[in-house]
């Protein structure tokens, strides 16, 4: 689950990482108290869960109340389902840099990420200068020890006064990252005033989806997903991903996914979404393509091997998926696996053609999306 800035902040907050003073403006008949709670000149930022907000111009200066008002207006058309503005105090900045602590997966180590030079562009930075980008990983079973931090400030060249302060920032999020079971802590920048003081200017914050039960402050909703399909999908329980293609995806597995995926773009289609039919899912057949079919399709391509998720039973439960949901586009089915020769006699019983081949399959359905093939 990704968090709104404002939710990240309130994170930082707890545990002593400072951040501006802000308000959560909800509607424009409260900017009074917003200007009561940050003063003037501000920043106004709206609430959203994308990147890149200031080059969208969803980040904002007000140095006046009409100013502040004109871009609330603006912000709250409407057209733009924007729910949320934080308002903050204009900071004096000096330097900003970035600082994060995410996962590892191939060490199965914490590691932290920092750059002198944070800010918008860091992803430029970090593709065209990627020395500029310092990295300390954290084994999890021992902790963050001091002399990590310690070299780490060393590296972003941070000393004096300064470095007691941005050794309580680094610690604290490492602290909260921990106690919020998070996949990334990120702040960015981390702000150096020309007062002498380390401010968190913006935050990220994304909790593991696996789990929310023992984060029970955060509930999944709406204004979360970028669609209701993937909101459904989620309080099911079932990873789903939306893109912008007509071929929808029934895969099992992430690394056959992955694959499939590839295989469709190489040969000139677009997935429409990708829906997790393995694991834990694999009985789930009814619910998976009612989620699919919520999309404008062309095709839907089911892919699994399964080994102890069986082929047989994936078989059946699509095909009573079909006969009950009555699906108008094609089906391309590639179920391998546990107990194939069954799953094979039930898609064909159904009127199915099982497929063997997984780029035979891939190369059917783009066929299909694309008018060249029934």
């Amino acid at each position: 689950m990704k968090l709104f800035e404002f939710q990240a902040k309130e994170l930082f907050q707890a545990v002593g990482i400072p951040t501006p003073k802000g308000y959560v403006l909800e509607s424009a008949d409260d900017i009074g108290t917003a200007i009561e709670k940050t003063g003037l000149p501000c920043i106004v930022k709206a609430q959203v869960l994308t990147g890149g907000r200031g080059k969208a111009g969803l980040i904002r200066k007000a140095d006046t109340r009409a100013q502040l008002e004109s871009h609330v207006q603006d912000l709250f058309a409407p057209t733009r389902k924007i729910k949320r503005l934080l308002i903050e105090e204009a900071i004096d900045i000096d330097r900003e840099i970035y600082l994060s602590l995410t996962v590892d997966p191939v060490k199965a180590k914490l590691i932290f990420l920092a750059c002198a030079e944070g800010g918008v562009d860091i992803e430029e930075l970090a593709a065209k200068h990627p020395e500029k980008i310092i990295t300390r990983s954290v084994d999890i079973d021992q902790g963050l020890m001091d002399y990590q931090i310690t070299n780490l400030l060393f590296d972003l060249g941070i000393v004096g006064d300064i470095a007691k302060q941005a050794r309580s920032v680094i610690s604290g999020l490492y602290k909260t990252f921990r106690a919020h079971d998070a996949e990334l802590a990120e702040i960015n920048p981390l702000f150096i005033t020309k007062q002498g003081a380390l401010v968190a200017g913006d935050g990220k914050f994304i909790i593991d989806d696996n789990s929310l039960t023992r984060q029970p402050k955060f509930q999944l909703a709406r204004e979360y997903f970028d669609s209701c399909i993937e909101f459904e999908a989620a309080t099911e329980g079932i990873p789903y991903l939306q893109f912008d293609g007509d071929i929808g995806l029934l895969c099992a597995g992430a690394g056959l996914t992955t694959t499939v995926y590839d295989l469709i773009n190489d040969a000139g289609g677009k997935v429409a979404n990708y829906l997790e039919f393995g694991g834990a899912n694999y009985k789930r057949a009814m619910k998976a393509m009612e989620l699919c079919l919520k999309n404008n399709l062309k095709v839907i391509l089911v892919v699994t091997f399964g080994t102890i998720a069986r082929a047989d039973v994936m078989a059946q439960g699509l095909v009573e998926a079909i006969q009950a949901l009555k699906p108008t586009v094609p089906i391309v089915p590639c179920i391998r696996g546990t107990n194939e020769e069954e799953a094979t006699r039930i898609l064909k019983e159904a009127g199915l053609e099982p497929l063997f081949d997984t780029e035979e399959a891939v190369l059917k359905a783009v066929a299909i999306a694309a008018g060249r093939s029934k």
